[in-house]
Parts: structure tokens; sequence; C-alpha cells
């Protein structure tokens, strides 16, 4: 990879920016006939919704449940979101995915379209809010017990292990065999580059026997598509349980705010909530094919910021710590887009970090709960491009799917699994050199 290439992870698509907005910018690259789409994307993005009925019929139909009423609420400035930071602060960044294990032939039809079965009360996702007149499912608590890693020159860091407890469930109790799954708000930059990525190029990284023995057997989760009613692989989402963008987007529409969408129409309320299936809608489908189109739209061009520092001796002797520890085997350094419906993001040579498939990242990270062929062991690669800027974007810094670590070092602690030997290289270095390999993924 040129010099060039390495400070512009995201090709001709890269911004410099490294200030509050840098996750909030349209493809350098974008034709400027393309900026009026991305401006009403984002007004749909950035803008809250509301209850039905309105005199804004374009942005009514909230709820009855749902999670937040604007999708920035929880990708902080199209960043990431955070757990909850304080006993008594709402999870509105974080969600909590429900589920139950399949008993039954029926629950195989389920399985294949939903990829869970949901928890039979509440769904497959927990809904912290409400409109007025109907009662929120429940609300979120984490709790954290803290756990000490002694490294090898003897420094010791301090790990929390989080505990997810729901509290004031209003709809009865909970099945007594549900799995609960934390996940925070991932950041939005860079995602129509990687729908862009051939689906050839990801079978190629994948190796589910360890045929090459490297202990890397990183997966393609295999996901329904509702749009071409066919199973295909996922790219999106923690567990890669999205096959697109747009299904990805509709399916937060559904789930987070309790809009219907042409993918998901039926109101999310569950059998015995009988006020939520009585409220008012805002019309079928709540949010037009025309909205869906222009939010994802949106959302599949919003740039990569620039590096920063990548040519400081520091940073590369940080990159060299890195393939060292083989962080790359997953965290794929380079990689080439291919076909696109953006001409501009075609043929782009971009550095994301990711492979986009499933590992096993141990016993530490499980959350126990499968999604479609991701177990409970396993995790989507999630892409380190702007990884540095997080503070500086979302005003927090929380990483991993529940925001459990603090800072990048904890992150690296916590892998296990098939990256568990990659881990204790970091374990075995010196304070210097972690120092160092920090300060280089601080520069992506």
């Amino acid at each position: 990879m040129s010099m060039a290439q390495a400070n512009t992870g995201g090709g001709d698509t890269t911004v410099s920016a490294a200030h509050q907005q840098a996750f909030s910018l349209p493809a350098a690259n974008m034709p400027m006939a393309e900026r009026l789409n991305f401006s009403v994307g984002n007004s749909f993005f950035r803008n809250p919704w509301v209850t039905a009925p309105a005199s804004t019929t374009a942005r009514d139909g909230l709820g009855p449940l749902f999670n937040t009423n604007g999708c920035q609420n929880c990708h902080i400035r199209d960043g990431r979101g955070h757990p909850p930071e304080f006993d008594g602060d709402n999870a509105v960044s974080m969600l909590v995915r429900l589920s139950v294990p399949a008993e039954s032939e029926e629950d195989k039809a389920t399985l294949k379209r939903l990829g869970v079965i949901p928890e039979p009360r509440y769904g497959d996702q927990l809904q912290d809010f409400a409109i007025p007149g109907t009662k929120p499912e429940g609300k979120v608590a984490i709790h954290y017990d803290t756990l000490n890693r002694r490294l090898a020159d003897g420094t010791e860091v301090e790990l929390r292990q989080p505990t997810v407890e729901i509290t004031e469930l209003n709809y009865g109790p909970l099945a007594d065999d549900v799995r609960l799954s934390a996940r925070i708000a991932p950041p939005m930059i860079g995602l129509g580059l990687l729908a862009a990525i051939p689906e050839q190029t990801l079978r190629s990284y994948a190796d589910p026997e360890d045929k090459d023995a490297d202990g890397i057997s990183g997966r393609l989760n295999r996901v329904w598509s509702a749009e071409l009613q066919k199973t295909v692989i996922g790219r999106f989402g923690w567990k890669a349980g999205q096959p697109s963008l747009r299904q990805q987007n509709a399916a937060a529409f559904h789930g987070d705010m309790g809009l219907t969408t042409s993918l998901f129409s039926d109101i999310p309320c569950g059998p015995t909530q009988t006020t939520c299936r009585a409220a008012p809608d805002g019309g079928e489908p709540e949010v037009s094919d025309n909205i869906l189109d222009k939010v994802t739209f949106y959302t599949a061009n919003l740039a990569v910021p620039a590096r920063r520092n990548a040519d400081d001796s520091n940073v590369k002797a940080g990159q060299r710590l890195f393939r060292h520890a083989g962080c790359q085997s997953c965290h794929i350094e380079k990689v080439s887009t291919g076909s696109s419906p953006h001409p501009w993001l075609r043929e782009q040579v971009i550095s994301p970090y990711t492979d986009l498939l499933l590992h096993d990242m141990g016993e530490g990270l499980a959350d126990h709960r499968s999604e479609f062929l991701a177990s409970g062991r396993e995790w989507r690669t999630p892409p380190l491009w702007g990884i540095g800027l997080t503070d500086t974007v979302s005003g927090n810094a929380y990483y991993l799917h529940d925001g459990r670590a603090r800072t990048l070092l904890e992150a690296i602690l916590w892998h296990g699994g098939e990256a568990e030997q990659s881990r204790i290289k970091v374990e075995a270095m010196t304070q210097k050199e972690r120092d160092t390999l920090v300060a280089f993924l601080k520069s992506l």
C-alpha cells in the first residue's frame, strides 16, 4: 500500500476532517448533483419522528413502543453509541436483543426468516420507551463486575464484566430461558464501501475449517433478505445479521422506532400488548420507500476521515506491532471495492481493517445468543477505520459490542477464542510497546 493509500482509508471518498462532525460528511468524490439526496437523507436520519396523527405526515407514526425517536440519538453525530453511564441513565444509544432457544419443528421456519426465536411476550428487542397511553416494555440496567488482568510487565488493567438486567416489566415476566444481548450503536462511516466489497473477496477470506492451521477460522453469516426473499450473505450488524444497508435501515426503523416499511410492515407489538396494537399509526407504510431510499443513500455515503499522524515514526512502529500480534488476520488492512449502485464507490482501494467475517471471540465476550449462523461466541470483525476519532465525535469512548471497554487496551484484553494468541502477544509487550500500538490504532 502506498503512503497516499495508507492515509486515505476510504480511497477517493476520504475526507480530511478530525473535528466533531468528522463522521457526518459526504464522500469526497460524490458528484455535486447528488448532494441534495444526501441532505434529504441526513434530514430524516437526524430529525425526530413524532406520534401519529400529526401535521408532519412524512415523519409521523413513532412507536407505539420504541427505543428512540431519531437515528442520531443512537449514532451520536453518526458515530458510536454508549451504554448507560451512571445509575438511572437511560440506554438510548444501546439496545437489548432478546431470544429463546428453538424447540419445535415450527421454529425452523422462524429461524430461517429471523435468525432467532423471539421472546414470546417481548419479541427480539426490548423497547424501553412508549407513546402516551402505552406502557414501555421495561427498563434496562447494566451492572459491572470488576476483573483485574495482570500483564507480563506487572501492569494491572481493570476490566468491566457487564450484566444486563431488565426491570419494571409491564407485560409479564420474561421467559426463563431468555437470552439477553446488549448492543451499542456502531459508527456509520464507510458503509457503502463495505457493501461494495465483492462477495468473492469475502469468500476468499473465509476459512471455516482452518485449513491453513493459523488458528483463525472466520466464516460468513448467511441471512434472510426480506427484499430478495432468499438467503444471502450477511455484512452488517454486530453479528453480520443483515444483508444490506437498506434492510439494516428498515430493521432499525422497525425495532428502534416502531416504524413500518415495505420490508417490515407488521406493527412491532407483542400478543399481550393490546394498547400498543390499538394505537394510531402513521400510514402504511409509515416510512415510504422514497424516505427509506434517501436514508439508505445517506448512510451509504458517509465518508471515512483521513488518518492522522500516519507518517509518525511511533505510529509506524505501532503498525508493525499490530501485524506482529497477528491482528491483521481478521482486521484486514487493504481491500478493493467492486460494483455499487453509486459509481463513485466503485473500484476504490480502501483500508477498513475488517474481513466482515464471524469469529469465535471466546467465552469472555460471548452473549450465548445465536443469530442465523452466528453462534453465541461469534462476532463480526468490526471495522477499525475512524476509531481514533471516537471520543472527538461522540463525546465519549466505549468499545466492543456492549461498550464495556473504556480504552482500546481494555478492548484488546477482552479478545479470546481465535484472537487469544494475539491478545497474549499484546500482554507480553512492554508499556512503551503497548502505548505505541495504541498510538497506531488512534491514527486510524
